[in-house]
């Protein structure tokens, strides 16, 4: 009996999961070339002809136009990362694919895919605890090992000829915004410049809002400022429901204008009477009001940004205000310096020399726009992980260090797990040898000699001994500085077993259309299979990728 549509397509058995398995492995194959220091960068375009040059993980497979269903489970494993942690989206994606290649080999021995998820999930929990209970404490007072973490997360990307004083800006920033509610990085904005070098990159402790003044006659730099933020517009109000007025003689007309002038000049003189020196206007400013506020040596920004004007609030300490009428001399903020400044070129407000800035700006130079659009990837990686530390206060060293140590315990733990679990198990310690050796093979050095060198010193139980990328030693990757958040590895190894497990128990696709994308594969199950990878064969432009991987 035929119950699905025409051109419905189902593969069923081995068949589904293979080809969701080839899947998962193409998606980390194609991040696989960018970990570590010595990682290769790609070049993505798209349908309109944009380019972007990233090392960044997530953004190659967000940038990749990936159509398959059991793939796109993989990028969403990167999604998860980079949303909980900010770091580690590459190896969070290389694990996954790892596992799913080693289970591949248990299938076609006959080990049963829930057996396999089963065993996974248990070398999971026993990965975290080993991580926990060899994690390295940090306190926020701590500023040496936070710079640290800052700079192992630029390394590899384009930020790296100026890490060190990137990694100084980044961990002046998080600190700065830190709060009794935690640490927002949303409250870190990044103002993209082009023109000058890395170096010139800043931090400025105040917020630039990405607009001038709105009338030539104000002045251009107003000292020890009282700031108003008004959500709300300087123009006259209009009526809630469509009226019409008939006008029968100019006199009338006259009076019309004169109230509206009225208007527009009380609506000043409430600013002037709380003793405003600044306004940022979320709408618009009528031309009337904006020749008084200019009278009155008021500075005034209007269509700001929502998001600039919460942070203008946190910065300045004001509040900002819905209606004009209900402002007070309460709500407004206080700022040392609002100026109108010239940045690369653009013209820009700076609010500056505030008192405990719960706001930041770094401002970011580069010499070309994928320079800057890189170092803004690699700085946002950098937040993320020194304020994952700052929540967490624990750390592990970096150069796959905690990978092989994970790998050696895991084989000793399979060994006292009974059932065919600790064939899975085996597995999953196979599976994260993976990552130093994937470090070894991109610095360019044998990984196998990497990979019996590491584990002959973690046989002796040194934790920290760590592949260095640049000469290819085995060295102590804690008294290196080399060093990232416990949550990047816990986090990746979770991600990556619920999304390998997932995929796993995966044994019927069942397809409204052709997988392929309008090439058929075959009218029978099997012919259909191969039809359904063709569509990610190209994954939407890898194919045009491959001389770049």
């Amino acid at each position: 009996m035929i119950i699905l549509g025409e051109d419905s397509q189902r593969t069923s058995g081995q068949d589904a999961q293979s080809m969701n398995i080839t899947a998962g492995k193409a998606v980390a194959e194609a991040v696989r070339t960018t970990l570590g220091p010595k990682g290769m960068d790609k070049m993505l375009v798209d349908s309109g002809g944009q380019v972007v040059v990233t090392n960044d993980g997530v953004t190659i497979l967000k940038e990749m136009d990936i159509d398959h269903p059991a793939a796109n489970m993989i990028v969403e494993v990167s999604e998860t990362q980079e949303t909980e942690v900010g770091d580690g989206t590459t190896t969070a994606v290389i694990i996954a694919g790892e596992l799913l290649d080693q289970a591949e080999d248990l299938l076609e021995s006959d080990v049963h895919a829930t057996t396999i998820a089963q065993g996974y999930r248990q070398a999971a929990e026993k990965a975290k605890e080993v991580l926990e209970s060899n994690a390295i404490e940090v306190t926020e007072d701590d500023r040496e090992t936070l710079t640290k973490i800052a700079a192992t997360a630029m390394t590899g990307k384009g930020a790296e000829s100026a890490k060190d004083l990137l990694a100084e800006l980044v961990v002046d920033a998080v600190l700065a915004v830190q709060d009794d509610d935690g640490i927002d990085t949303d409250n870190v904005s990044v103002e993209k410049v082009v023109g000058g070098s890395i170096n010139n990159s800043e931090l400025v402790e105040g917020v630039i809002v990405d607009k001038t003044r709105v009338d030539e006659n104000m002045p251009y730099a107003v000292e020890d400022a009282n700031v108003a933020i008004l959500d709300d517009a300087l123009e006259v109000r209009e009526t809630e429901i469509d009226a019409e007025v008939n006008v029968t003689d100019p006199d009338q007309l006259q009076q019309f204008l004169d109230q509206e002038e009225k208007q527009l000049k009380e609506m000043v003189d409430k600013l002037v009477d709380v003793g405003a020196d600044a306004v940022f206007v979320g709408d618009g400013i009528d031309d009337m009001a904006q020749h008084y506020l200019a009278k009155q040596g008021i500075l005034a920004v209007r269509r700001a940004k929502s998001s600039d004007l919460k942070r203008l609030a946190r910065a300045t300490g004001g509040r900002v205000v819905s209606n004009l009428d209900d402002i007070e001399e309460d709500d407004l903020g206080f700022a040392g310096s609002v100026a109108q400044k010239d940045v690369g070129g653009d013209e820009r407000i700076f609010v500056e020399d505030v008192e405990d800035a719960k706001s930041v700006t770094l401002i970011l130079r580069g010499g070309t726009e994928h320079v800057v659009d890189e170092l803004e990837r690699a700085i946002e990686d950098s937040l993320g992980v020194v304020r994952t530390t700052l929540e967490d206060g624990k750390v592990l060293p970096g150069g796959g260090a905690p990978e092989t140590e994970l790998s050696l315990v895991l084989r000793e733990f399979a060994d006292s797990v009974g059932g065919r679990e600790q064939l899975a198990i085996e597995a999953f310690a196979e599976a994260l040898d993976i990552i130093p050796r994937t470090l070894a093979e991109n610095a360019g050095l044998d990984p196998i000699d990497s990979l019996v060198d590491l584990r002959s010193r973690h046989d002796g139980g040194e934790f920290p001994a760590g592949l260095d990328a640049y000469t290819g030693d085995i060295i102590d990757m804690e008294a290196e500085g080399v060093v990232e958040p416990l949550r990047v590895k816990t986090q990746a190894i979770e991600s990556a077993t619920e999304a390998a497990v997932m995929i796993l128990r995966i044994d019927d696709v069942i397809a409204a259309g052709d997988l392929s994308g309008g090439q058929t594969g075959g009218d029978d199950d099997e012919g259909g299979a191969p039809g359904g990878m063709g569509g990610m064969g190209g994954m939407g432009g890898m194919g045009g990728m491959g001389g770049a991987m």
